[in-house]
């Protein structure tokens, strides 16, 4: 089996991150595709808005029947910083005969140096770097995804504001965002 690893803080998943995720099951032949909710990113650490568990289920809503992805909460049940490296430690000794593909836009590639344990994570896993539609080819990036114009960030902005996010997030999604009021306070 293939098994795709696709991680981030999620904070909230987001369309763009959905097509992607889409399109790399396809251009890869992925047979699932894990999206790994951070609890903390080393690089993002107490920038997150919504809680680890929020953004866990945010995610769960927004995959909901979609045949071979799925919600991979282990880093939540870690303490932090969470590591890609235990997390594909973990998913190497769950899934010991398959292939595990770490997904990695080219922002991320470019910082895989800085990560814990680079050399152990390309030890673990193939490393698949996918682009937007529109952006510089770097060598090692196989995958074209449609460049999509929408970041958490400003979806958290829209929201502070008292603006609309349909159509920026899969419905359920924004309705637990309503429910739940996150991102009201919004910097």
């Amino acid at each position: 089996m293939r098994i795709g690893v696709f991680g981030g803080s999620f904070d909230p998943v987001h369309h763009g991150h959905l097509i992607a995720a889409v399109c790399l099951t396809e251009a890869l032949e992925l047979d699932q595709v894990r999206l790994v909710v951070a609890r903390s990113q080393p690089f993002k650490e107490g920038r997150h808005r919504a809680g680890p568990e929020d953004r866990g289920r945010m995610v769960e809503l927004a995959i909901e029947g979609f045949e071979g992805m799925m919600v991979d909460r282990q880093e939540l049940c870690r303490p932090e910083p969470s590591y890609t490296v235990d997390t594909l430690r973990a998913l190497h000794r769950e899934y010991p005969g398959d292939e595990l593909v770490l997904l990695l836009g080219t922002d991320a590639a470019r910082q895989l140096d800085r990560w814990h344990q680079p050399d152990e994570i390309r030890a673990l896993a193939r490393l698949e770097v996918f682009r937007r539609d529109g952006d510089p080819a770097p060598a090692q990036s196989s995958v074209v995804v449609p460049r999509m114009e929408i970041s958490s960030t400003e979806i958290r902005e829209r929201i502070a504001s008292g603006r609309s996010i349909r159509y920026w997030v899969p419905d359920a999604v924004a309705e637990y965002i309503a429910r739940h009021r996150l991102y009201r306070d919004e910097p």
